[in-house]
């Protein structure tokens, strides 16, 4: 898939609401014990199970990197940190006040996490929110990034940035339904298939919806 091609699918589902397919709301076999979910787009119902109370606002880049073998770049988040410690993410984080927008926001946090200048993302419009169930509401901001971008990531903050092939995004059979115990209830979620990386949660969800909007779905 070429940039023009991305340009175009990305503009023609921009804003869209997220396919079923890419909730974490499936229903498990009847053989098994009932599932929650670990995120799931804002209007779907799983979210009443998900969080009490107000919703942390945040945002998150979804970088996408043209060239000759385009794919997705992602960060592995430092161990230390209080929040998500370790996971793999998309750079973002919290929504400030004196952040104008999402996509403000989600420029700022980039910049701090990784080093990426807002000057060298196109910006091409959202995806749907996500509601994880430590409290935040996320809204996805879609970049077009250049095939290899000057990146300085932070160490306090970010301990590797890595690319998810845009071919294994595009692969409906790539990701995977798995199901754990998570604070004494079975959660469901999604896994994307990588060699040296674990990408699940809101992050995986948010690719599966991401894929069925490049797939033209």
């Amino acid at each position: 898939m070429n940039a023009f091609e991305l340009r175009r699918r990305l503009a023609a589902r921009r804003h869209l609401p997220a396919p079923e397919a890419a909730t974490d709301a499936e229903t498990p076999p009847v053989a098994e014990p009932p599932a929650g979910a670990v995120s799931a787009p804002v209007h779907s119902p799983q979210v009443v199970d998900l969080a009490e109370g107000p919703l942390i606002e945040a945002a998150v880049l979804v970088p996408i990197l043209l060239g000759p073998k385009p794919g997705v770049l992602l960060t592995k988040r430092a161990e230390h940190l209080s929040s998500h410690a370790g996971q793999v993410s998309f750079p973002g984080g919290r929504i400030d006040p004196l952040d104008a927008s999402p996509e403000a926001a989600a420029l700022r946090e980039t910049w701090e996490e990784i080093g990426l200048a807002p000057e060298s993302v196109e910006l091409a419009g959202r995806l749907e929110s996500h509601v994880t169930g430590s409290g935040f509401r996320i809204t996805p901001v879609l970049g077009l990034l250049p095939d290899k971008p000057d990146l300085m990531p932070s160490a306090d903050e970010v301990e590797s940035v890595f690319r998810l092939p845009l071919r294994v995004v595009l692969d409906p059979r790539a990701p995977q339904r798995r199901r754990a115990m998570r604070n004494g209830r079975w959660r469901e979620f999604w896994v994307w298939p990588h060699p040296t990386h674990y990408i699940w949660g809101a992050t995986a969800a948010i690719l599966v919806h991401l894929a069925t909007v490049l797939r033209g779905e």
